[in-house]
């Protein structure tokens, strides 16, 4: 048994290398930066700073329009260095999708017809690096005979938001 064993050992011991190494190591030379950047990297103009949680946003801050009248709600951490905002507003729902069919010139697409939720894509979505797609996403919160969506602004008026629209702004840099 002992035998077996030493003889396996100088087996191993004689197993080439798959890349052996020819002459001496060459030093590692230092990488330099490219003076002019590739072809294929477009330079894009400086991103806006995106507002911080406290920050009332804006249209230009989240990249898109907001619906005439729409109440800001609050912003909240989805991961992943995102954050989404969301409006409230009285308005019908079918009337803030035609809205935003309109303005963002595309005509979105209606993910549940109950309760009825319709989704805006307004960049690519990397599942590597986001939470979420970038999106306006409008939902009504009156379906089913529900009185709304609670205004988390105690003693404000409106006491409920018949519909909510959620904006997750595109990334800056993605």
């Amino acid at each position: 048994m002992c035998m077996l064993l030493v003889l396996v050992l100088a087996l191993l011991a004689q197993t080439p290398q798959p890349f052996p190494k020819v002459g001496p190591p060459k030093p590692a030379t230092p990488a330099t930066a490219p003076t002019t950047p590739p072809a294929s990297q477009a330079v894009l103009p400086p991103a806006q700073p995106a507002p911080g949680p406290n920050d009332t946003p804006t249209e230009s801050s989240l990249g898109v329009p907001f619906y005439p009248g729409a109440e800001f709600v609050g912003s909240f951490d989805a991961g992943r260095g995102q954050r989404y905002y969301l409006f409230g507003t009285n308005g019908a729902f079918l009337e803030i999708v035609n809205y935003y069919k309109t303005a963002l010139k595309q005509k979105g697409e209606l993910i549940y017809e109950e309760p009825a939720i319709h989704q805006f894509d307004i960049g690519r979505y990397k599942e590597e690096t986001m939470a979420f797609p970038p999106s306006v996403t409008v939902k009504d919160y009156t379906w089913g005979g529900s009185a709304g969506y609670l205004n988390p602004k105690r003693g404000q008026q409106p006491t409920r938001f018949k519909t909510i629209i959620q904006i997750v702004p595109v990334v800056p840099g993605s």
